[in-house]
């Protein structure tokens, strides 16, 4: 029976990738100039990483909440599951703004600005340090777990690990083209072995099993019904906390959207990576936890173990073969996405001798840089798992927390009616920041060498950051471009009108009609987005920095107001078209607004709508 079932499914899949090979641009495609990468090839690249949590986060889960990790890292699944529907949301938002990719450093750039952005950077690169070297000692781990001799031997282990990191970096210098194929071999070789190690457990399933599978998710729902809402809270986010890393990589997609056309493709490969890692790493987490392992002498090759139980040591052999070849392949995923992330630093702040590339348009300096960097990192760390596996989670929790709270913050300010073709629901936007803000608290303090090593890396990218900022800044450039509070006074006081209008309103998309020389337009615009385009002489546009729009506009009244105290003058604020929950986001404003006659009284304040202006962004 067993050799029955096994052999169609490996006759299905050949037949499937038979297909697969025979669509033209499977993975690539030249279009004006740019090679580019479809979606296959974007999830593929991710799914190297997220998969490669299979060989190292259940035991990991294990060794911290015991059997209940089977319940548990399956929960964590729908929930990065469903965040990855906000990082759709964040490509398209980045997409609408011309910041293609970037990921969590471009998006927290637009939305909070380049402080926070720099925070988010130190938080990723964590991530990116700790991806690559961890899956780097994973993978020669699990490859000598079948040579004693090896994996006992620190050095020789060093040796092999930084031997992967420099391999990878030669690759990614190749270019991207190769990356993609190579990357995608690995991935038929990983179909094939672990649906055949799926299917086999199934197929190994016996009464005691199923008895410690229904015990396990028995005592994980124990954990969280103990009749205390406090104590049910607490165990639910130290359990997700936990099973966290079974699903690192997943911000990766987003990180190299700059190799896709559009968010359209992160929104196929993240439905991909849902159908495919989404479900097979629960799975396979379950059938090997359930199984009968002493897991204190397997932690590092648990499922290379659990491969030799159900299938013999020749099938373990390969698993341990791909367990190394996709630990690997995170590896690449890392060298991928922190090159993608430090290239769009180094172009907005002007270090163009940073991103120069090679004849295959290969950022090879940045890949050489990263080489050194995680080579130090697993000799500072002595090429140890433990140590390596208890600081992975902070970077990667962090910037998920700052990527859910800016596109709150986004959400909440812009509104929906910005970016229509795609957007999520933002009550379930705030309950999934709730939860990744807990998890982020409780590891921070669970964990102080992660969090030491975060802290550090954080201070000095956000001490080096605010410093270039100040003097590469690209929003200098916009706010030099920007119009005085002056011009707008002399425009106004060379009015032989005696009646004066200023009107807070979006700009225009088409200056239709006459100007009119008592009549001034003023827009407010973040330098971080760009100075809109000056459609009429009596349009002004003034930079927002450090002070909130309220406070612009009460400083800019004020210097009206005493410049011209013999003036009759009228400000007109636009009519809010957006949701009723959109208006309710911004109550605080329009509560400000409000305040405003008693703090002018000489000046008329009118909110009106006037079907000859289009809204834009303000």
């Amino acid at each position: 029976m067993k050799t029955l079932v096994l052999s169609a499914l490996n006759l299905l899949l050949v037949v499937l990738f038979i297909l697969l090979f025979r669509r033209p641009n499977l993975l690539t495609f030249h279009e004006k100039g740019k090679w580019w990468l479809t979606w296959l090839a974007v999830a593929i690249i991710t799914l190297m990483d997220e998969f490669t949590s299979i060989f190292y986060a259940p035991a990991e889960a294990y060794r911290f909440i015991g059997p209940s990790a089977i319940l548990f890292i399956a929960l964590t699944s729908v929930l990065i599951r469903f965040m990855s529907t906000r990082f759709t949301e964040i490509a398209e938002i980045l997409e609408h703004h011309s910041l293609i990719g970037g990921g969590v450093y471009s998006f927290s750039y637009l939305v909070i600005g380049p402080a926070i952005s720099f925070v988010a950077v130190a938080s990723i690169m964590v991530d990116y340090i700790l991806t690559a070297c961890l899956s780097a000692v994973s993978a020669v781990l699990n490859a000598a777990s079948f040579f004693p001799s090896v994996s006992e031997s620190p050095t020789a282990v060093i040796v092999m690990v930084l031997m992967i990191l420099w391999t990878m970096a030669g690759l990614n210098i190749l270019g991207i083209r190769e990356n993609a194929r190579f990357t995608y071999g690995i991935f038929i070789f990983a179909a094939f072995v672990i649906l055949n190690l799926v299917f086999s457990g199934f197929l190994a399933l016996d009464r005691e099993t199923l008895g410690r599978f229904g015990d396990a998710l028995h005592q994980g729902y124990q954990q969280v019904r103990t009749g205390s809402m406090g104590a049910d809270y607490g165990n639910f986010i130290s359990h997700i906390a936990f099973c966290i890393l079974a699903y690192s990589g997943i911000e990766s997609v987003i990180q190299t959207a700059g190799f896709v056309k559009n968010w359209r493709e992160i929104r196929k490969a993240y439905l991909f990576l849902a159908f495919t890692v989404g479900i097979v790493t629960p799975v396979v987490a379950a059938l090997a936890l359930s199984a009968p392992i002493n897991f204190q002498e397997h932690e590092g090759d648990l499922i290379t173990f659990y491969a030799t139980m159900v299938n013999g040591i020749p099938f373990g052999v390969l698993v341990a073969v791909l367990a190394s070849l996709t630990l690997t392949m995170a590896v690449n995923t890392a060298f991928v996405a922190s090159s993608e992330l430090m290239e769009r630093v180094a172009h907005r702040y002007g270090f163009h001798w940073l991103i120069a590339t090679n004849r295959r348009h290969s950022l090879y300096r940045i890949h050489v840089i990263n080489a050194m960097f995680f080579s130090s990192i697993v000799l500072i760390t002595h090429g140890s798992q433990m140590i390596l596996a208890d600081m992975y989670a902070i970077g990667l929790l962090a910037s998920f927390c700052i990527n859910m709270g800016a596109l709150m913050i986004y959400r909440y300010s812009m509104g929906t009616k910005e970016v229509i073709h795609y957007f999520t629901s933002r009550v379930g936007t705030l309950v999934l920041w709730v939860i990744l803000v807990s998890c982020f608290l409780f590891l921070a303090y669970d964990k102080p060498h992660g969090t030491t090593l975060w802290a550090i890396v954080t201070c000095v990218v956000l001490g080096a950051g605010f410093l270039v900022s100040q003097k590469r800044g690209p929003e200098i450039v916009q706010i030099e471009q920007a119009d005085s509070e002056m011009e707008l006074i002399l425009l106004l006081a060379s009015s032989s009108e005696s009646d004066l209008h200023i009107l807070f309103q979006r700009p225009r998309e088409e200056a239709g009609g006459s100007v009119r020389d008592n009549e001034a337009y003023v827009t407010f615009f973040s330098p971080r987005t760009g100075i809109p385009h000056k459609i009429a002489p009596n349009h002004f546009r003034f930079p927002m920095r450090r002070v909130g729009l309220y406070h612009k506009i009460v400083g800019l009244l004020r210097v009206v107001e005493y410049e011209m105290p013999e003036r009759d003058i009228t400000i007109h604020f636009g009519w809010p078209m957006s949701s009723w929950l959109d208006r309710l986001a911004i109550g605080v404003m329009v509560f400000n607004l409000l305040r405003l006659p008693r703090h002018f009284p000489r000046l008329k304040f009118v909110i009106s709508y006037h079907k000859r202006w289009s809204p834009t962004k303000s």
